[in-house]
């Protein structure tokens, strides 16, 4: 649902093939984090309709093995963010399709069966970093961090040269935030 967390996906999918480095996808849910608080109405209402795409990426992975969650995430993301699709459920069936996992895991939106797996995934990320951040987390050479929190994507080199600065202030112990206001909304190409 987070486009900021989509922007920084793409990211990372660069880093990965201009640095090498090895990506473990985990799952977090911004459902899981605004639960129970005071949210406006529209963004509570965004919030009650996050909890169906998480619960099939999770549902898939527990059914059919971890590596399922970044197809998944990445064919919800694309439906979502770069093809504008509000309606989740076809967001849902769609992603299933395409990444040939069955049908039926659509039903798995709507129930609380892998809920349990959900909040752990969702709980060991954000414990890396405390309560009072969102999404993205990215851990690193046993560092995490909220972020980084961007609106475009880096390609190539640039990607890379990021990555570095990520990894740099990840590496000192006594460094935790950087942050300036948001100025503009993420785009995806």
């Amino acid at each position: 649902m987070c486009p900021f967390a989509w922007v920084t996906s793409r990211w990372i999918g660069e880093v990965e093939g201009v640095r090498g480095i090895e990506t473990t996808w985990n799952v977090m849910s911004l459902s899981v984090l605004n639960e129970g608080r005071d949210l406006p109405a529209a963004y509570a209402e965004k919030m009650t309709h996050g909890w169906g795409p998480v619960r099939v990426i999770v549902a898939a992975s527990e059914l059919h093995g971890r590596q399922v969650i970044k197809p998944l995430y990445d064919a919800m993301g694309s439906l979502i963010h770069e093809q504008g699709i509000k309606d989740f459920n076809e967001v849902i069936v769609k992603a299933l399709a395409e990444t040939g996992l069955p049908a039926d895991l659509a039903r798995f939106a709507d129930i609380e069966d892998y809920d349990v797996q959900l909040r752990a995934s969702h709980e060991a990320g954000i414990s890396l970093v405390g309560q009072d951040v969102g999404t993205p987390v990215v851990a690193v050479n046993g560092t995490a961090f909220f972020g980084p929190v961007l609106t475009r994507i880096p390609r190539g080199e640039e990607a890379g040269a990021l990555w570095d600065a990520t990894v740099t202030l990840a590496g000192y112990p006594h460094f935790f935030e950087l942050k300036r206001s948001r100025t503009e909304s993420p785009e995806f190409n």
